[in-house]
């Protein structure tokens, strides 16, 4: 037998508020198993008025950002359908659910879940439990804005759920160690001797304080290790964040704060664009780098759309950094950006949307650069 219904997207849902998106399910019956194909076609098209920010999905990057006055290159239009994407869920009479999950970025087939579920069990790679929606703004930007709740990725996990309450075992998200030769995005600096020794834990909480608020807290504890063979020390990192969305009567407001000692690879869009430096190696002494950010957006329902605004915020702290190693000048201190869209529905499981964005950098030498650019989305869900 072969229907349609309703589906709810996992990882687009934004929780308790209008704009939660529907799409449309396959579903087929054999035996006692139930199967959901899902997923959608999409289309990005992006035109940067300054420079070319653009990756795949045509997502923004703070990397492509020219600071310190240098020469850009103004004007660059892309487009491409990477962002597609094509899921499967399987649920047996039993209760146990598989799901395998992939799309295109990068311009191949690649794997984004892969988990099974039962009971109060999630086991595979699926959204890190430091992660949420609540507190999330949507953008057409598949990177989304800086700040934004926890790591906003997928990570291969143990998790433990009860009611709003859940506990993981998680895969560590790149640790990033810097040993004073760091290149200009300050990113994956760790020449190969960053070491994960053991999983990172997180536990979060999602719950509402009322029918118009939700709420989101959670952290996490990982340990960073740096081993040469000939030498080797370890620190701890944490990170916390916590959100909430608002439903103020016609509008709904999102926001999140973020903190993290030796965690920033979680803290979203930190460092030359995803995951600044965790810690460094000053002598034979692991010292970890702190860091802060957030977002705050609104959104409305106007005509057969949705209107959204956010702007999202993230700092590090690398002045102990500095001090030791001398060697941070070009490293981004602060990524902001600032997003407004506009997505409509002209029919069933078609989503039409326009953005404009601001991206802006900081660098720790006092460098800065910033960009604007514009963007058009069509998603077709099945």
């Amino acid at each position: 037998m072969i229907k349609s219904k309703k589906y709810l997207v996992l990882g687009v849902a934004v929780s308790g508020f209008a704009l939660t998106q529907v799409a449309q399910a396959v579903e087929f019956e054999v035996g006692d198993a139930k199967a959901e194909v899902y997923g959608f076609a999409q289309m990005n098209a992006a035109y940067d008025l300054d420079e070319n920010l653009s990756s795949s999905t045509q997502a923004g990057q703070f990397s492509g950002i020219t600071t310190g006055g240098g020469d850009t290159r103004d004007g660059h239009f892309d487009a491409d359908a990477d962002q597609s994407r094509l899921g499967v869920a399987v649920t047996h009479a039993n209760g146990v659910k598989t799901v395998l999950e992939g799309d295109f970025r990068g311009g191949n087939f690649r794997l984004r879940q892969a988990y099974g579920s039962f009971e109060n069990w999630t086991i595979g790679k699926t959204w890190s439990n430091y992660n949420s929606w609540t507190g999330w703004t949507p953008t057409l930007d598949f990177d989304s804005s800086a700040g934004a709740p926890g790591v906003q990725d997928r990570t291969t996990q143990v998790r433990y759920t009860t009611g709003g309450f859940s506990v993981a075992l998680e895969e560590d998200y790149y640790p990033n160690i810097d040993v004073a030769t760091y290149d200009d995005d300050g990113e994956d600096s760790n020449d190969g001797n960053a070491r994960s020794s053991m999983p990172v834990f997180t536990a979060r909480y999602e719950g509402s304080a009322s029918d118009n608020v939700n709420f989101v807290a959670a952290g996490l504890l990982r340990q960073l290790t740096n081993d040469t063979g000939a030498q080797d020390d370890s620190a701890m990192g944490f990170g916390a964040f916590t959100g909430v969305d608002v439903d103020m009567g016609g509008v709904t407001l999102h926001a999140v704060v973020n903190y993290s000692d030796g965690a920033n690879g979680y803290l979203y869009r930190s460092g030359g664009n995803f995951g600044g430096t965790d810690a460094y190696l000053d002598g034979n002494d692991l010292e970890t780098v702190s860091a802060y950010g957030g977002s705050i957006g609104l959104s409305t329902k106007i005509g057969e759309g949705d209107f959204n605004i956010v702007y999202g915020t993230v700092k590090m702290d690398l002045d102990d950094m500095n001090d030791d190693l001398g060697t941070v000048a070009d490293n981004h201190e602060r990524n902001t950006n600032v997003f407004v869209n506009y997505m409509w529905y002209p029919v069933e499981n078609v989503m039409m949307g326009v953005e404009l964005a601001h991206f802006d950098v900081e660098e720790y030498n006092g460098d800065d650069g910033d960009a604007t650019r514009l963007m058009y989305s069509a998603k077709y869900s099945f």
